[in-house]
Formats: structure tokens, sequence, C-alpha cells
């Protein structure tokens, strides 16, 4: 099992840093944890990777360089969830968890995509201001979110206790995207709102001071 060849590597690594050696002499771990460590390096790279593509879809999407980043912000609270997760039930990290924090970031950035877009639609068509426009859109998104969330997360409950032969290694996938939805739906409906309310007062201000004058109007 994954768990099991990550605990001996643990056990290993600390034998041999414990081990004092003469002179000359070096000690190279070999075997099957060193593959899974390099592909575990390769995965971070590509999620990094594929964080940054995400972030340019959206940019191309939304026409803007600020909405994106309000809607990748929901994810640090998805990993934060995902990982105190895998804590709290002694996972280790490995290339499951890492494919179930690319689960857990596509969901997550979907439900921010929901809000952020919602929002955008009231300030041009009805003219509202971004608080109460962002308020209108969490009032309008709140039962989607909540139904792709739960239906995930019950779905994948099965699956995070291992209870079917030969489960036990797909365990930590379930773990973390149910620790990170858990906690980024109950974030998001928050932090999202309070971002955009707090970016888009701003710019509207600054856009309001950049007015010209109108022709013949006094300054």
């Amino acid at each position: 099992k994954t768990e099991n060849l990550r605990e001996l590597q643990y056990d290993v690594h600390r034998i041999v840093e414990a081990t004092a050696l003469p002179i000359g002499v070096t000690i190279a771990v070999r075997g099957t944890v060193n593959a899974m460590d390099a592909s575990i390096r390769e995965f971070m790279g590509g999620l990094l990777m594929s964080a940054f593509l995400v972030y340019l879809v959206l940019v191309v999407q939304f026409r803007s360089f600020i909405d994106p980043f309000i809607i990748i912000f929901a994810v640090p609270p998805g990993l934060a969830g995902a990982l105190l997760t895998l804590w709290l039930t002694g996972t280790t990290m490995n290339v499951m968890s890492l494919m179930g924090l690319v689960m857990m970031v596509g969901i997550v950035v979907s439900n921010s995509i929901l809000i952020v877009d919602v929002a955008n639609r009231l300030r041009e068509t009805q003219h509202e201001g971004p608080a109460r426009a962002v308020a209108v859109a969490c009032r309008i998104r709140l039962r989607p979110i909540l139904m792709t969330s739960l239906a995930t997360i019950i779905g994948l409950i099965p699956m995070s206790f291992g209870w079917a032969a030969g489960s036990e290694s797909y365990a930590p996938l379930a773990r973390v995207v149910i620790g990170g939805l858990v906690l980024s739906v109950i974030v998001t409906v928050f932090i999202v709102p309070a971002i955009y309310v707090l970016i888009h007062r701003e710019h509207s201000v600054r856009h309001t001071h950049r007015e010209p004058l109108p022709t013949g109007a006094s300054s």
C-alpha cells in the first residue's frame, strides 16, 4: 500500500540519518518509493502549471485580470481544508492526494465563477453596486453551489473509508476532495463576496474620480 511505503520510507530515512558512517561510505536508498517521489514532484509542477492556465482562461473569459484573481482566491481555503483532513486522518501526501487536489480546485473554482459571473451581469444589466450585486448573486447561486458540493461529498464518503476491497489506494483522493469542499463552501460564500466588494468598490471610486467634467462645467 502507498501509505505503508511512505511510512517505511520515513523510518528508513530516520535510520540512515542516525547511522554514523565510516569515511568514504555512503548509503543510497533505492526502490519504488524513489519513483513515487519523482512522480509527486512532477505532479506538483503540473499542478502549478494547470492553475496558471486556468487563470489565463478566466482572464480571456471575463476580459479582466481582477475577476480571475477573485475567483482563484477561493482556492487557498480549499487547500487548507484538504491538508487539515489529511493531517486529521493520518494520510500522507501521495499521487492520489494530488489528484484529489486537482479535482477539488476545479470544483471550488466553478463555485466562485457562479458568484462572480452573476454579480457582473447584475452590475452591467441592472446597474447595481458591487455590494448589492454580489449579495444577490450569492442568494441566487447558493443552492446550485450547495447541491454540487454536497452531491460530490456524499458520493465520495464510501471511498474515503476504503470499505471495498482494493479501494484503500483511492481513499486519499476522496479525503482531500471532501475536506477541501467542506471548508471551501463555508468560506467561499463569505470570502469571495468580501474580496469582490473591496476590489470593485475601490475600482468604482477611482473610475468615478477620473471621469472628465462635462463641457462648460466649472471646476
